[in-house]
């Protein structure tokens, strides 16, 4: 026998950062840093005068509130378990689609929320199995970055994106006339809400990126990468993507959640269970400037 070394696992530190922009009244952008639940979500409200920020807000609200409520197993899930997929898969889904439903019932009881919604893309590290789950509505992003180079790992659902999957062979032009910022699939639209899964194997090192469009749209591959090449701690890391966004113009809300993937060199003791607890912070930072 050989000296075999079981494989290491990893933790996850991440920070969240939220920021009005420049050319907006108020922030209808939210996010999350769930760490005892390895849950990072960011959400980009729409709707109306001050119900964007109550969907956004109500999307990260109940995502946690349905992750700590179902710690115990017991507890029974509001939908339907799909066999297909992992424990963990079921969990972001279960929660993605009952804070739609939330957003929805809400929007159709006052007038004052009516069409409100909200995108999301949500991220889940399970270092047990050594996979980050990526759920996504609308056109809010996750990004990887690994080894130098960035990745988008998510699908803007998007008008122009639906144009493109069922004409590819579009023009340019023509491209140039399809209006560029119009969704097609936003939490709380619909009572029901396709949701959009997949599952990355992170390595040591990956850094991913979760953002507002606010921040997308502000800053190019390029200037992502110059920025999570610095070796920094997360909450450096979003502190200068949201700088960098405003800088290029801050037209809208601007909001970033980083994670780190690194080594977990922590002593585990005798009673720990299969489930690493992941060693995130907690950053609530809102800016909001003076008008």
């Amino acid at each position: 026998m050989g000296d075999r070394r079981p494989p290491q696992r990893m933790r996850v530190v991440a920070s969240g950062l939220t920021d009005v922009g420049l050319q907006r009244e108020h922030n209808e952008d939210s996010f999350l840093v769930l760490d005892e639940h390895d849950l990072f979500i960011v959400a980009d409200g729409m709707g109306g005068h001050r119900a964007g920020d109550v969907a956004s807000r109500v999307a990260t609200e109940t995502m946690a509130d349905f992750f700590r409520s179902t710690a115990n197993e017991d507890v029974t899930w509001p939908y339907h378990f799909d066999t297909t997929l992992s424990e963990e898969e079921n969990r972001l889904l279960t929660g993605i689609r009952i804070a739609n439903r939330q957003i929805f019932e809400r929007s159709i009881r006052s007038r004052e929320f009516q069409g409100m919604g909200t995108t999301m893309v949500s991220a889940l590290f399970s270092a047990r199995h050594g996979r980050l789950y990526i759920g996504h509505v609308g056109d809010s992003r996750c990004y990887r970055v690994r080894d130098g180079e960035v990745r988008l790992m998510t699908r803007d659902h998007s008008l122009i994106n639906d144009y493109l999957l069922a004409m590819p062979e579009l023009t340019e032009e023509q491209k140039g006339e399809l209006p560029k910022n119009v969704i097609t699939r936003a939490l709380g639209m619909q009572d029901h809400v396709v949701v959009d899964l997949q599952t990355d194997e992170p390595a040591e090192g990956d850094i991913y990126v979760l953002c507002s469009d606010g921040l997308s749209g502000m800053i190019t591959d390029e200037g992502l990468l110059e920025i999570l090449n610095n070796t920094v701690e997360p909450e450096e890391h979003c502190r200068q993507l949201v700088e960098q966004a405003n800088e290029n113009g801050g037209e809208d809300n601007v909001t970033a959640v980083v994670l780190h993937l690194v080594l977990d060199d922590r002593q585990a003791s005798d009673d720990d269970d299969d489930d690493a607890v992941v060693d995130a912070f907690e950053t609530t930072a809102v800016i909001n400037r003076p008008r």
